[in-house]
């Protein structure tokens, strides 16, 4: 430990550091339920490239695991800390370093907040597209680390699609380029998508060159109530068979709604079974509004109600936001659950959830990018009992078999982290685990890098 804060001082300012335990045990975990947390030896929070690089080549020389942060917003243990780690967090790079509307890029430092960003290149007409509902806290740098998505995605598509180059301090303290600043570009392996979603595994994310849009119009929501979740599903069906492209299409089931309401006073229709929230943000979205409302109208939908303005449009969506803060108030702990499944199994992936709820007697409350198949089931559970704690991980696991079952995935922008490893393991089989460890080797021969993490 002496020699460990030795070597890092000499090379990081003193306010750079921070070893007093009581502090240090705050960065020991992010947002996730059931993920095992060691006590860190020191957490560091670098301003420049070369402080990271300082730090990696400490810790490869003294053999001491690093862990990467942001800002913790994760919800699957990727950001928890191991016993004698370094945590490295980077929320004091902050800098955009530059907003190009000509090349449409942005080029940012990894702890730049991802609402931050947003209303910086929307000053210059430009839009970058992803928005995780944790948009005014998350970092880029995490939402890269996991390939976050948003409520956007079913338009604009994931994180992923939007990182042009990276450049990357590795587990020995060089730093590598990857990626371009072009519209286009194939020289060698795509090593820039290889980091995305690495969930810090593989280098530390220091820069980030991401691909900017021109600013859409502003959007407009429709809300539609339907008797079922089924027929909500239907309903999105029908939307995407019929070639529309909306800029969001969200649902919310009953105990969603009902946790909204009553955390937030929204004013959302408790009668409803599934709510319904399509957006456009097209020239004419009132008339693709009211295309949409029909088909929700022919999959049963009991009431259609297309937003007036932007600001009732804004209002649906802040309802959308809070749906994961709201269930959080149902009871002391939640398991959040991030299963993917072809829009075309939705509906069973959402009524396979309720009979999970029944059978193990739990409130699951989901909420989903319903346009991208992408599930959110919410596990309410009393902490302090053992029992329903118990019943709690089964149902949560049970939920990801569930999304294997329907031809998905265990997570679509959550992440992996501590929490899903065993079911990555499953998801990959044998040799796709086997070529990823392989990879995880190349970059981190020594295992430094957020070890625990993915496998």
């Amino acid at each position: 430990m002496d020699a460990l804060l030795e070597q890092l001082r000499a090379g990081l300012p003193a306010e750079a550091l921070i070893t007093d335990p009581d502090v240090t045990a705050s960065y020991a975990h992010d947002m996730a339920s059931f993920c095992d947390a060691g006590t860190p030896a020191v957490v560091v929070l670098p301003r420049t490239v070369e402080e990271v690089q300082h730090v990696m080549r400490t810790a490869t020389e003294l053999r001491v695991p690093v862990v990467p942060q942001g800002a913790r917003t994760g919800l699957s243990g990727a950001a928890n800390a191991s016993d004698g780690c370094i945590v490295l967090s980077l929320v004091r790079m902050d800098r955009i370093l530059e907003i190009s509307p000509v090349d449409r890029i942005a080029v940012v430092e990894p702890g730049v907040v991802n609402a931050t960003l947003s209303r910086a290149v929307d000053e210059h007409g430009l839009y970058y597209p992803p928005d995780p509902s944790s948009w005014e806290m998350c970092t880029i740098g995490g939402n890269i680390g996991t390939a976050s998505g948003g409520l956007c995605c079913v338009k604009y598509g994931v994180t992923a699609e939007y990182v042009l180059g990276l450049e990357v301090v590795l587990a020995d303290g060089r730093l590598l380029n990857t990626g371009r600043r072009t519209a286009k570009g194939v020289a060698g392996y795509d090593l820039t998508r290889l980091f995305v979603g690495s969930e810090g595994t593989l280098g530390i994310v220091v820069k980030a060159v991401l691909a900017l849009r021109p600013r859409p119009p502003r959007q407009l929501v429709l809300a539609a109530e339907f008797p079922s979740a089924s027929a909500a599903c239907d309903a999105v069906c029908r939307i995407m068979e019929r070639g529309h492209t909306p800029s969001l299409l969200e649902l919310m089931d009953r105990t969603t709604v009902r946790a909204v309401n009553a955390m937030a006073s929204m004013g959302l229709p408790e009668s409803t079974e599934a709510l319904l929230l399509c957006a456009f943000d097209t020239p004419d979205p009132a008339a693709d509004l009211a295309a949409v409302g029909e088909l929700c109208t022919e999959a049963g939908a009991t009431e259609v109600v297309p937003a007036d303005d932007a600001a009732e449009s804004e209002l649906l969506l802040q309802a959308r936001r809070l749906s994961l803060p709201a269930l959080e108030t149902v009871k002391s702990a939640t398991m959040i659950d991030d299963v993917c499944v072809p829009r075309s199994r939705l509906g069973a992936m959402i009524e396979g959830t309720a009979a999970v709820a029944e059978k193990y007697g739990l409130t699951i409350g989901v909420c989903a990018h319903a346009g991208d198949g992408n599930t959110h089931p919410v596990v309410c559970f009393d902490h302090t009992d053992a029992d329903e704690s118990r019943r709690a991980r089964e149902s949560f696991d049970e939920i990801m078999a569930l999304g294997l079952e329907l031809g998905g995935t265990i997570t679509g922008e959550h992440g992996v982290g501590v929490l899903k490893k065993e079911w990555l393991a499953r998801e990959l089989g044998d040799v796709g685990v086997e070529v990823q460890r392989g990879v995880k080797a190349a970059f981190d021969p020594l295992g430094l890098l957020n070890p625990g993490k993915l496998f």
